[in-house]
């Protein structure tokens, strides 16, 4: 679904992504976070959704964020200054991943706190891979964001890779889904990083929340 957005604003948001952009540090425990000094937008998502993907393509970097075929490969939060107006925060993939039980809970529990208690958090993208639509570990998520008031959107990723009528019908089930969570924006990004698609709404949505 889309939103309207001005010419000014587009162009705005494509010199934000497309200026300084910086990877800061990367965070294994919440006393590593760094001082909440500027406002805060994190991708969070399942393994393999595309996350670090499309971080390097909103930014127009190959290798800003390190994508691998490997789910897991994450395993941290990486935090990137955004012209130092904003972080981004890469998180680790939660649900399946090629790791032991141990890290894989270690990294569930780490995303949940930092989401529970950050301050600074202005909002919360979902990625949804579209072939798949929602999973009961994205509605635990949802679900979580929900309690804590932290306002989220749902991202779907890799839409070049299903047919439109397939898009359509699970755009209308997430939609409709949202409009339970409390938390959420009712309306969904679709994008897809491969092919550059909603790229640019995604920019201006994620301006919004820059200092």
């Amino acid at each position: 679904m889309s939103e309207e957005y001005s010419k000014k604003e587009i162009e705005e948001a494509r010199k934000l992504f497309a200026g300084s952009c910086d990877f800061m540090l990367g965070v294994a425990g919440l006393k590593q976070l760094p001082a909440a000094d500027l406002p805060e937008i994190a991708f969070a998502g399942r393994s393999n959704v595309g996350k670090s993907s499309l971080v390097n393509a909103l930014t127009g970097r190959k290798t800003l964020a390190k994508t691998s075929h490997t789910p897991g490969r994450t395993q941290q939060l990486n935090f990137f200054n955004l012209g130092e107006r904003m972080y981004m925060v890469d998180m680790p993939g939660y649900g399946y991943a090629k790791v032991s039980k141990t890290q894989r809970d270690e990294w569930t529990q780490l995303i949940f706190d930092y989401l529970r208690g950050r301050p600074t958090l202005r909002c919360v993208f979902i990625l949804i891979d579209s072939r798949h639509g929602l999973k009961d570990t994205d509605i635990d998520l949802m679900k979580m964001l929900d309690e804590t008031a932290v306002q989220y959107r749902i991202i779907l990723t890799k839409t070049d890779k299903v047919k439109s009528q397939e898009l359509a019908k699970v755009t209308d089930s997430i939609v409709k889904t949202l409009k339970m969570h409390a938390a959420a924006f009712p309306e969904i990004l679709a994008t897809s990083a491969q092919k550059n698609i909603g790229l640019d709404e995604a920019r201006t949505v994620m301006a919004s929340y820059a200092a």
